[in-house]
């Protein structure tokens, strides 16, 4: 028995999200458990349904997801992305309103590597004259 699925893949900071589309009641599960469970911030909870508010597709599908790495943000923002992508994969004219809102673009900010002799990216060492 194949289910009919869509699939896209969400990257934000170091955190990455394999999003799985499939059709249903709105449910989303999030490594295993419910969204309610995994994130207790409204706000992320709101950044994860976005795309899905924006298409007008809430209660069509339900949303398989499994995230590693990076933090609570970064992880809602890499199921944002790839929640965006996998909407695509079921209907590409949805594009220019994902577009719009800025769903679709990676957002390629990452944190900045610690040089040597100074303490941090572009913290330097107190300079003493004397």
């Amino acid at each position: 028995m194949a289910t009919i699925q869509y699939y896209g893949t969400g990257r934000r900071k170091t955190a990455v999200a394999r999003v799985f589309l499939r059709p249903g009641s709105g449910k989303i599960e999030i490594n295993r458990r419910d969204i309610e469970t995994y994130f207790s911030s409204r706000v992320l909870k709101m950044i994860i349904r976005q795309p899905m508010a924006i298409t007008e597709t809430v209660d069509k599908f339900d949303i398989l997801v499994n995230v590693v790495g990076g933090g609570m943000a970064g992880q809602a923002g890499a199921i944002r992305h790839g929640l965006s992508r996998a909407l695509l994969a079921f209907n590409p004219e949805l594009r220019p309103r994902l577009k719009q809102a800025g769903f679709l673009t990676r957002d390629a900010r990452e944190v900045e590597r610690k040089k040597y002799g100074q303490p941090g990216a572009r913290r330097r060492f107190q300079f003493s004259k004397r």
